[in-house]
Formats: structure tokens, C-alpha cells, sequence
């Protein structure tokens, strides 16, 4: 399974971003579950959102309600939709899959940075 991840940038606080993250390779149920995490430097990486293959979400509790997790899996593509962005947003995003039996995730894809300036 390989992970393509794109859309991370430089946002002003309150500002809005989007990223992406596409599956290829052996997309079965090697990726039932796709998220997102993120790392600040010195710190561990943290989940941000995940999403089941049928639409079940997760959410860490320092995003719900301005983050949104979606999926489209007739091109095996999740999105992460951030509004309200705070400075403390600020992190590598990476996108990572698994499948439903598998408690951490198995495959990761290139971290995308994410910049919320105040």
C-alpha cells in the first residue's frame, strides 16, 4: 500500500485547509481504516481524525467540531477538511491506513507540513 498525501501550507489562525491523501497498491482490507496524525518536533505523534471504509469516524478531542474526516472510496481517497485553524494546529500531518483488525496503523504515507500562524 503506498499513501500520497498533498495539501498543507501556511494558514492564518481561523483559516481553513485541506488535505488529501490517496491509496494505491493492494487497496483491500489492508486499508478498512484511514487517518490522519500529526507531530510536532519533541513530541509524540498524535491521532488527529481516522475513517472506516463504511464511514465510522474517530476524532481527537482538540479538533472535533472544526475538523471533518471524509472518505471517498471509489477512489480510495480520504480528505481532512481543518477550519477554525489554531497556531497549536501547527504540525507534520501524515496519512496512515490499516486494516479494522489491526490496532495501530501499518502503512504510512510522506508527512505533509501544516503552518497556522497567529
Amino acid at each position: 500500500v503506498q499513501l500520497q498525501a498533498s495539501g498543507g501550507g501556511l494558514a492564518q489562525a481561523g483559516g481553513s485547509l485541506r488535505l488529501s491523501c490517496a491509496a494505491s497498491g493492494r487497496t483491500d482490507f489492508s486499508i478498512n481504516v484511514m487517518g490522519w496524525y500529526r507531530q510536532d518536533p519533541g513530541k509524540q505523534r498524535e491521532l488527529v481524525a481516522n475513517i472506516t471504509n463504511d464511514g465510522s469516524t474517530n476524532y481527537a478531542g482538540s479538533v472535533k467540531g472544526r475538523f471533518t474526516v471524509f472518505r471517498v472510496n471509489a477512489n480510495n481517497t480520504i480528505y481532512l477538511q481543518m477550519n477554525g485553524l489554531k497556531p497549536e494546529d501547527t504540525a507534520v500531518y501524515y496519512c496512515a491506513a490499516h486494516p479494522l483488525f489491526a490496532a495501530t496503523p501499518r502503512y504510512w504515507g510522506q508527512g505533509t507540513l501544516v503552518t497556522v500562524s497567529s
